[in-house]
């Protein structure tokens, strides 16, 4: 069995879909394929399908949904698999299984790379860094679970992964940052500026990218905006750090030519007191 999660959801078997075109299944299968391997305790399940105002049947109608799923296994299974449906998507006390491996599910995948991206930026490794977030990233085809009408539970789990693969846009970029792309990113950055207009840490990396392309007014321009997004809309001015940053553009710092410094921390952190 293949999942994917990270874009519209997809669950195969040998080639086979196994998603269920209601709404209800789908959201099962989503919140199952999460915690592949471990137990999904009915009440977390009800609580995501209904919230808070269960229906009197709930706990069949659950149990209808769960046969639903295992109809759609057990076809795309066929009579000669080895494993039965049950034991793929077992019942257990308290809950329901969903028996395979995590390496099956995008998300671990996605996961596993942006750790591995971690360790080598950590170690100033910034190379393999980059290689690895962008493998990351590719595992990404659209916003998660895009096409399932999401409940409470899995509002956090979807909110979590969205914000999850902007911090891993943001290492990514500090990586290619490191290794002298700063030309290459400036027109991946405007977009995401504007997309996230208070997000300093984006807006560190927008303003250093375009202060070593040589376009040093466009950079201040970009802090201008942050600025007068940041005043106008929070009532903030922009973090000490970034004012640093932006003293140093005024004052032509070198250290602002400096790919990689003493320190293996973020674009935003170079100015951190």
């Amino acid at each position: 069995m293949q999942i994917k999660i990270l874009g519209p959801l997809s669950a195969e078997v040998d080639g086979t879909s196994i998603v269920p075109t209601a709404g209800k299944p789908r959201q099962i299968l989503s919140l199952m394929a999460l915690y592949p391997g471990r137990v999904m305790p009915v009440p977390t399940l009800m609580e995501e399908l209904w919230d808070t105002a269960l229906p009197a049947s709930a706990l069949t109608t659950l149990q209808t949904y769960i046969l639903q799923l295992r109809r759609k296994l057990g076809t795309a299974m066929g009579p000669g698999a080895p494993a039965g449906v049950r034991d793929v998507l077992a019942t257990r006390h308290g809950g329901y299984l969903l028996q395979i491996p995590e390496d099956s599910v995008d998300v671990y995948r996605y996961e596993k790379l942006a750790r591995e991206g971690q360790t080598a930026f950590a170690t100033g490794d910034n190379e393999v860094a980059a290689a690895r977030f962008r493998s990351a990233l590719d595992l990404w085809s659209g916003a998660p679970l895009v096409d399932v009408k999401a409940g409470p539970v899995l509002d956090i789990e979807v909110r979590r992964l969205r914000e999850s693969r902007l911090v891993t846009v943001e290492r990514r970029i500090d990586a290619d940052l490191r290794l002298g792309r700063h030309a290459e990113l400036i027109a991946e950055l405007t977009d995401l500026t504007v997309r996230h207009p208070h997000h300093e840490g984006l807006h560190s990396q927008s303003m250093l990218a375009l202060y070593r392309s040589g376009r040093q007014a466009s950079a201040l321009a970009a802090y201008r905006r942050l600025q007068r997004a940041l005043v106008e809309e929070l009532g903030v001015e922009p973090s000490p750090q970034l004012q640093r940053m932006h003293q140093a553009m005024l004052a032509v710092d070198p250290q602002l030519d400096v790919l990689a410094g003493p320190r293996n921390s973020s674009t935003f952190d170079l100015f951190a007191a």
